[in-house]
């Protein structure tokens, strides 16, 4: 007879298992979250930001491809490893698109990209001046290139950092300051309680993106300001289911045996009260996960979240929404379908573990 762990925790990772869109979300969210980690290695434009720009090959649609002349940089800037891994490249070789080039008695002789048919400018340079030579490679842009003459496909993957780290990061704000407030005003109750939910109640009185605009706006552009910004508008919710969590068992029989064994109010509330309250509080945080992506996409698109040369998926709908009437409607499409795939992802997580966590099922 196997010996079967019949524990809440055990029957609720198995009653996940069988969701199949539960998993599905799981795995495709790991997958984003490496990489986004890892969104350098996986970039073809691996330079800082992914800001490398070709402004005579803009707004291409995606599989173009075209000749790259690349001069590597004479004089490097030291960069270790995992700077190069995690920030990109500082040392940028020059590249210039080219339509056709040869190579006469060591002299490069190449015509420079021109669209809509046009004759670009022919130069000449001499390879015996450069310690690294130039060199010529086909490029392919996959996802095509944003009117800038970026890649987009690396602008998307190093903006998923920004969308997947908000995430983590304004929901730890928010678990911290929620089930810190939370906790306090469900169990000491009176005055507590009561001050705790006046602040409550003023902060969800007023609109989230209008909250986070004024912190925003108070902390300044930026990036972590963002983060934060994001994180301090979420605390409300959490901090309301908390409070109803603990005023329902705070008097149960548990906790009334810690009070007798004389146990302080901080220990009853951290070993015993709020390990049997988290299942609620989890699957809010998926449901915060999801909003902190729309709100950090809704802050770049007006211009007050991550600020240029840094991708954000908000940022680039922003720059190329106007595209959608001109003809090249991806430019905001796919940035926009990477939105929408995340906190769906995040969304159906969240239903899963609600499903699973729910003991009366």
């Amino acid at each position: 007879m196997s010996n079967k762990s019949n524990s809440l925790s055990q029957l609720a990772l198995q009653k996940y298992k069988k969701n199949f869109w539960g998993v599905f979300s799981l795995v495709f969210i790991a997958i984003v979250g490496l990489v986004s980690i890892f969104s350098y290695a996986f970039a073809p434009d691996n330079s800082q930001h992914a800001n490398q720009m070709h402004l005579s090959i803009h707004s291409k649609n995606p599989g173009f491809s075209v000749k790259m002349l690349v001069m590597p940089e004479e004089v490097m800037v030291k960069q270790n490893a995992f700077s190069k891994l995690f920030f990109g490249h500082k040392n940028v070789n020059t590249e210039i698109p080219v339509s056709e080039y040869r190579i006469v008695n060591n002299q490069l002789h190449y015509t420079e990209y021109a669209a809509d048919g046009l004759k670009g400018i022919s130069k000449t340079i001499n390879l015996d001046t450069y310690k690294n030579k130039p060199f010529v490679e086909e490029r392919t842009f996959l996802f095509g290139t944003d009117k800038y003459g970026r890649d987009l496909l690396s602008r998307v993957l190093v903006g998923a950092r920004i969308s997947f780290f908000i995430g983590f990061v304004a929901v730890f704000i928010s678990l911290v300051v929620g089930i810190l407030l939370g906790s306090i005003a469900g169990y000491y109750g009176g005055k507590v309680d009561a001050m705790i939910m006046w602040l409550i109640n003023v902060s969800w009185s007023i609109p989230t993106l209008l909250l986070v605009i004024a912190i925003t706006l108070a902390l300044g552009k930026g990036f972590w300001q963002v983060f934060i910004a994001v994180g301090l508008t979420m605390w409300v919710e959490v901090a309301r289911v908390v409070r109803g969590q603990v005023i329902s068992v705070k008097e149960m029989q548990y906790v009334t045996a810690a009070r007798a064994l004389g146990f302080t109010d901080v220990r009853i509330i951290a070993k015993h009260i709020l390990p049997n309250i988290m299942a609620p509080v989890i699957v809010i945080s998926a449901a915060n996960f999801a909003a902190a992506i729309l709100i950090e996409s809704g802050l770049s698109f007006l211009g007050i979240g991550a600020q240029p040369p840094m991708s954000s998926w908000g940022a680039m709908i922003k720059d190329h929404y106007n595209y959608i009437i001109l003809g090249k409607p991806y430019l905001a499409l796919i940035p926009g379908f990477c939105i929408m795939s995340l906190v769906m992802a995040f969304m159906l997580m969240g239903n899963a573990l609600r499903d699973a966590l729910d003991v009366r099922g």
